[in-house]
């Protein structure tokens, strides 16, 4: 059985769901490896314009799976080494996904799940649910999806919650600006759609420059080199065939051809 399942709702449009819910969505090698290829997959579609990354049941996602972390006991340092290489490579194909990516958090978020919203371009948490980097607790700690974690919690609130392993709420997560909108269970699946229907609107090519631009410029000094690649980016994509179809379509008020595609 596909510990994973792969939607396509629409041809823009793809949905990644974690599918053992018995299982709390739990990660294995398996789910790991699937993941993985999902997003390579996908990234490489030149029709899609968003994948919304979801869990089946009322867990998003609680970390490793027990029967895949006894036998971890067991394992030599290489093996070992080997086994978490393997997760590194999966969050980094889901943060380099050149496709944006819609968290959809419906339940509990523990240590490697909140690896996989962490890489998220846009997360969507329910009301009540929580949060736990719980690595610490096991004498681990959040060592591959820590880079990601840090980038999107914060330093000085990963400081205080990888070692001390505290759940915290959806809220606090929101407060923090882990979460971008937190909302009421029921309208989870609305507050998702409007999300990923923004997406569809805008300008396929842009929205990924977009993307890799935040990715390229964050942390980095603003210095001439930076400003001579910011420039040579915008000239590139004002050049372009989309671009020119978009300032186009604004200053004839027309919807652009890309949303009739």
């Amino acid at each position: 059985m596909n510990p994973i399942q792969i939607l396509r709702p629409s041809a823009h449009v793809a949905e990644v769901w974690l599918d053992r819910p018995e299982l709390r969505n739990a990660f294995n090698s398996e789910v790991i490896a699937a993941l993985d290829a999902a997003f390579r997959d996908l990234g490489a579609d030149p029709q899609l314009r968003a994948i919304v990354l979801g869990g089946r049941g009322k867990v998003f996602c609680a970390g490793a799976d027990l029967n895949w972390m006894r036998a971890m006991a067991d394992y030599s340092w290489a093996q070992n080494k080997a086994d978490a290489s393997a997760l590194a490579d999966m969050l980094w194909s889901i943060d380099q996904c050149p496709v944006p990516v819609v968290g959809r958090v419906q339940g509990d978020c523990y240590a490697g799940g909140m690896g996989l919203a962490a890489c998220c371009d846009v997360l969507v948490a329910a009301e009540g649910v929580q949060f736990c980097l719980s690595e610490a607790r096991l004498g681990l700690l959040p060592a591959t999806i820590g880079p990601y974690v840090v980038r999107a919690l914060g330093v000085q609130a990963s400081r205080r919650y990888f070692v001390t392993a505290e759940r915290f709420s959806a809220a606090r997560a929101h407060a923090l600006g882990f979460v971008h909108e937190l909302v009421a269970p029921e309208a989870l699946d609305a507050t998702v759609a409007d999300i990923v229907a923004t997406l569809v609107a805008n300008g396929p090519a842009a929205v990924k420059a977009c993307k890799r631009l935040v990715q390229d410029v964050a942390g980095r000094e603003i210095d001439a080199a930076l400003r001579d690649d910011t420039a040579h980016r915008i000239a590139d994509i004002r050049a372009s065939a989309e671009g020119r179809e978009g300032v186009a379509s604004f200053l004839q008020k027309r919807e652009p051809a890309w949303k009739a595609r």
